[in-house]
């Protein structure tokens, strides 16, 4: 008689054990562990995500980005006039700093990211950081957006999105959800009275649980569908939090 977890197989013999499905780690939704280090005299924080096993992620991140299981999302900030070219590299060093292993995603900002927003709506969580003190429209002229950057240190200008859905989506539905985490943002970057589209180097990371067999795997994640207007809603919170913030900020 075959054991707890083993698989038998048509000739009766013992298999190799059964697949059990991992479960999404249930800490909170979207619960951020602040973090300091001193970094070449400056004094720089980051926001740390353990996530756990159990979620797939999809990311335009510098480091884990794609789709593909993570356990854990950094978003770390970095001086003013960052110049280092192995950004990869170094947030990975951190997040082995923070004591997190494994495969994750990485940010970066030159923000304060202490000023964040955090905002929940049925269940999808957001967590949003920005600097916006370099921003712009997506489509602008050559001339509004020159492709040399000055050799002046710019000011902040970035906005972070991190979003935690608790049900399982399609490659094609993470994929729209990305979309519908932008179109918040740039909702709330209007509202908060910011004439522009975001800033170059906007980032977003969207993670949902891993799909597991006998679930329910969402298809849709438009603003018009049940997740995705949820989604949306948190988004568009946590950035108008998260703007509103910088913008009082010295």
């Amino acid at each position: 008689m075959s054991g707890p977890g083993r698989r038998t197989g048509e000739d009766g013999r013992e298999g190799t054990p059964a697949a059990a499905p991992v479960e999404p780690s249930r800490a909170g939704p979207l619960s951020v562990r602040l973090l300091t280090r001193t970094e070449d005299g400056e004094r720089l924080s980051a926001l740390l995500w353990r996530a756990g096993p159990g979620w797939r992620m999809i990311s335009s991140a510098v480091l884990g980005g794609g789709i593909g299981e993570r356990a854990w999302v950094l978003n770390a900030q970095v001086s003013h006039g960052y110049r280092r070219t192995d950004a990869d590299r170094h947030l990975a060093g951190l997040a082995a700093d923070a004591g997190v292993t494994g495969a994750g995603v990485g940010l970066m900002t030159a923000a304060d990211v202490g000023a964040y927003g955090h905002a929940r709506d049925g269940g999808a969580a957001a967590v949003a950081t920005a600097g916006l003190g370099v921003r712009g429209w997506a489509a602008a002229s050559p001339a509004e957006s020159p492709a040399v950057a000055s050799a002046v240190p710019a000011p902040p200008g970035t906005v972070n999105i991190v979003v935690a859905l608790p049900v399982a989506l399609t490659d094609a539905a993470l994929v729209n959800a990305v979309a519908t985490a932008t179109e918040a943002k740039v909702q709330a970057l209007l509202e908060a009275g910011y004439d522009c589209s975001g800033t170059p180097t906007d980032a977003v990371c969207v993670a949902a649980h891993t799909p597991v067999p006998g679930a329910e795997v969402h298809a849709f994640a438009g603003p018009r569908s049940r997740w995705g207007s949820r989604l949306a809603r948190a988004v568009h919170s946590a950035v108008r939090s998260a703007a509103a913030r910088a913008a009082a900020a010295p």
